[in-house]
């Protein structure tokens, strides 16, 4: 059974840092792709970043390119969401996703569509304000 569990969220100043973490448990696969969404509260679902599990091709949103970095920890079965320079428009509750774990067998797709996301966390909450 799949299941991914995000971590690190919290409540920090413009300007701060925060990691999150999506440990990913009963999954691995060299073929998936672990993308970070996050969802304010009246907003739309916006997709973060991306990244394939197996060669770290990484994908980021306009809005956060330049302040988070996303990462793989094989070893620990981890997708990593570093952030930085953190603004109150960063507010939202984050959740981690993962295609299936044969989404890249025969070709090459990436970044995958929102829906070819099947598996999602719990979200964590990240609040960002003075």
């Amino acid at each position: 059974q799949v299941q991914l569990a995000e971590s690190g969220g919290d409540f920090v100043q413009p300007g701060g840092s925060l990691t999150l973490s999506c440990a990913a448990s009963g999954f691995t696969s060299d073929y998936a792709v672990i993308g970070w969404f996050r969802q304010a509260p009246g907003k739309e679902r916006e997709e973060v970043s991306s990244i394939t599990w197996k060669n770290n091709n990484r994908v980021y949103a306009g809005s956060v390119k330049d302040r988070f970095t996303i990462s793989v920890d094989n070893a620990k079965n981890t997708v990593v969401l570093r952030m930085s320079s953190l603004k109150p428009e960063d507010t939202a509750v984050y959740y981690c996703a993962a295609t299936k774990a044969d989404f890249n067998v025969g070709s090459f797709i990436f970044p995958p569509r929102p829906s070819d996301y099947v598996y999602w966390g719990q979200g964590t909450q990240v609040t960002v304000s003075s």
